[in-house]
């Protein structure tokens, strides 16, 4: 079984159409043909079918299809690492986060290794901390990094960044901003502004809150971070959101915050166990050593 014959059983599933995956290959419709018929005779199975004008998998072809896109993706994660040891200065990375991560340390990071290493491809895929860890599993990217109070995935080697608390915003003509607040209890007398139901910060939000038995006013449910903080700041309610995310509003004196009795998770960077560090990977791993403690330490 050779790589080409494994790339046709993947794109066979992604397209269905001998001639797109001909296009993709940059082979000849009849080579592929060829080649699809050989892995038949090899198996001695039916691995494709034809149904209304398309090439589907059949049964044992899908079943193949689980162990090509795992092949197909080391492989070409093979030819980056090896072409990454050619100089620092060529290359791709590509970069996963979850929200808070992505988007308030890896802007600074990513500009500061551009402007260094301008010939390196950079990409960033931001999604939630468990899609993060998924994708890094499975070799679709290189480097993770995500919000969590622990990880403890075997299949990843990690280590933790920096760290991040949890805070109560509120706008600066709230009644909190006098120093009004006694005790935990008294939130629940504020309307809540809630993330959405994926995010770790919500997760954490509603364990804290049973743990010190507050029962929050909830009063919006919004599933973006940026608008939660706009509506706070508009006076409409209170809302608990890392420290890192409002960095910029507290120093500005759009957002006040109080801390949430020492509530705190970890921002980790990760790759897969299975992976080989590049001297790409290690020198943004380095990088991010050095610029993740500098962002968390100067949020106030």
């Amino acid at each position: 079984m050779n790589i080409i014959r494994l790339r046709i059983i993947e794109l066979m599933a992604k397209y269905g159409k001998v001639t797109a995956v001909a296009e993709v290959l940059g082979l000849k419709q009849p080579t592929v043909t060829f080649h699809m018929k050989k892995m038949e005779q090899e198996f001695g199975l039916q691995l494709f079918e034809s149904r209304y004008g398309r090439t589907i998998l059949t049964e044992a072809g899908n079943s193949l299809l689980h162990y090509a896109v795992k092949i197909n993706s080391l492989a070409q994660e093979a030819g980056r690492v090896v072409k990454e040891y050619e100089a620092l200065d060529c290359g791709s990375l590509r970069i996963g986060a979850s929200y808070v991560p992505g988007t308030y340390v890896l802007p600074q990071a990513l500009t500061d290794f551009s402007q260094n290493h301008p010939k390196v491809s950079l990409s960033l895929t931001v999604k939630p901390a468990p899609v993060i860890q998924e994708l890094l599993q499975k070799h679709e990217i290189d480097i993770g990094l995500f919000s969590a109070e622990t990880c403890l995935d075997s299949t990843l080697v990690s280590e933790v960044l920096c760290e991040d608390e949890l805070v109560v915003i509120f706008a600066p003509a709230h009644e909190l901003s006098a120093g009004l607040l006694v005790d935990a209890g008294q939130l629940g007398k504020y309307p809540l502004i809630l993330h959405g139901q994926e995010s770790n910060t919500r997760q954490m939000t509603e364990i804290w809150a049973k743990s010190q038995d507050v029962e929050f006013r909830r009063h919006m449910e919004i599933d973006s971070l940026e608008a939660i903080k706009q509506v706070v700041a508009l006076g409409s309610g209170i809302s608990i959101v890392s420290r890192l995310a409002v960095a910029n509003e507290i120093r500005n004196g759009s957002l006040h915050c109080y801390p949430l009795n020492g509530v705190k998770r970890l921002v980790y960077v990760a790759i897969n166990a299975d992976r080989h560090r590049s001297a790409l990977v290690n020198r943004f791993i380095e990088d991010l050593r050095i610029l993740a403690p500098r962002l968390s330490t100067a949020v106030y």
